[in-house]
């Protein structure tokens, strides 16, 4: 069997106000084109299709559009939810999906519940993204709660979906971020170390972690990356893309990495005010998206005649002047909800449920201000 390997799509992606569902309905039609030329008998899409709860009709729109073209090319294909996806509306979209040849899991069901389905002739496990609460009081009684962990609760339910194929939205213990990420999902209590993936598991298609990687060899494991670079940070160079998949009758499974090379690209640049004039050239000619980041305080004239200048640029920061260079550079790597993050873990606070608020709240100012 052929499978095409995918995941965080984050269609509905706003970026500054700016929309970026365009770029990557244009990276879905050529996985159409991937399809049809590598004669992929299988697609698996392991999360976060879309990037909020409230998405346009557009990005919804894209989502089935690519899934009906699919069912004209014969290919069947297997979605899970991930954390930014609206989880109920995916359910409820399963039987119009469920037409087209897509089996689709929004919420958590074990093996005996319909967890585990089979196409093609081969078993598959579906592990959609679930809060550390809400896995851990479903697998544990309320008064073990406190002494267990998600890197228990996961172990548990990765061993009762384990199958020969196995879609999961969750992060392992050390693999590498690319940027866009929700930290609080990656680190501490929602890491699964790579001790607790089943070794029954032939090839473990995951989602969530937006750089493209092998993160285990047995069973082997990959992330295959975002489409398209969909933040300004540390992801700016990370390699990205989807996966091809041999997964053979027998013996280990080939993978095949396909690079991105989809949707604007997307830079910082850290530079002191007296420099901007002579670096305006190189700003004016760079093709995708700019994020300037200015030591000192910027007048909010220059800043207007800087948008003005540079239709392409999204975002002018300031940076202090007095600020050690690495921290300055690490702080300014974040977005507000990797920020907050910071602050809440450097005050020795957990908070996920607050997190996960703050940046549902985030996503709803910069779409009204999108549609503003």
């Amino acid at each position: 069997m052929r499978l095409l390997h995918t995941a965080d799509w984050h269609l509905g992606k706003l970026l500054k106000g700016v929309d970026r569902t365009p770029e990557i309905a244009a990276a879905l039609r050529d996985l159409l084109g991937l399809v049809r030329s590598e004669r992929v008998d299988l697609v698996v899409v392991s999360g976060d299709l879309f990037d909020r709860p409230q998405v346009s009709a557009e990005a919804e729109a894209c989502a089935v559009e690519f899934f009906m073209e699919l069912k004209a090319l014969g290919v069947p294909a297997l979605v899970i939810a991930g954390n930014h996806d609206p989880k109920e509306r995916l359910e409820a979209l399963a039987p119009l999906l469920g037409l087209a040849g897509v089996r689709v899991r929004g919420r958590l069901l074990f093996a005996e519940e319909g967890g585990v389905v089979e196409v093609g002739g081969v078993r598959a496990g579906l592990l959609p993204f679930v809060s550390e609460r809400l896995l851990v009081r479903r697998l544990f009684q309320e008064d073990e709660v406190l002494h267990r962990t998600y890197a228990e609760a996961m172990r548990r339910v990765l061993d009762n979906l384990k199958s020969p194929l196995l879609l999961g939205h969750f992060a392992v213990e050390g693999a590498r971020p690319g940027g866009g990420e929700f930290v609080f999902h990656l680190v501490g209590s929602y890491a699964v170390p790579r001790a607790s993936l089943p070794l029954e598991v032939r090839y473990l298609a995951l989602g969530h972690v937006h750089r493209q990687q092998q993160v285990s060899e047995a069973p082997v494991a990959w992330y295959p990356g975002s489409l398209v670079q969909l933040d300004f940070g540390e992801g700016e160079g990370a390699e990205r893309g989807v996966l091809l998949v041999e997964l053979p009758p027998s013996g280990p499974p080939r993978v095949h990495p396909v690079p991105g090379r989809w949707g604007k690209p997307l830079r910082t640049y850290r530079l002191r005010p007296e420099e901007l004039d002579g670096r305006m050239g190189e700003l004016e000619r760079f093709p995708g998206y700019l994020r300037l980041v200015v030591e000192g305080r910027l007048s909010p004239q220059v800043k207007e005649n800087l948008f003005r200048a540079l239709p392409h640029l999204l975002a002018v920061e300031g940076a202090p002047l007095q600020a050690a260079e690495g921290r300055r550079e690490e702080v300014q790597d974040l977005g507000f909800v990797e920020g907050y993050a910071r602050y809440l873990e450097e005050r020795g606070k957990k908070e996920e449920a607050l997190l996960e608020r703050f940046a549902e709240v985030l996503a709803e100012v910069e779409g009204e201000a999108f549609t503003a």
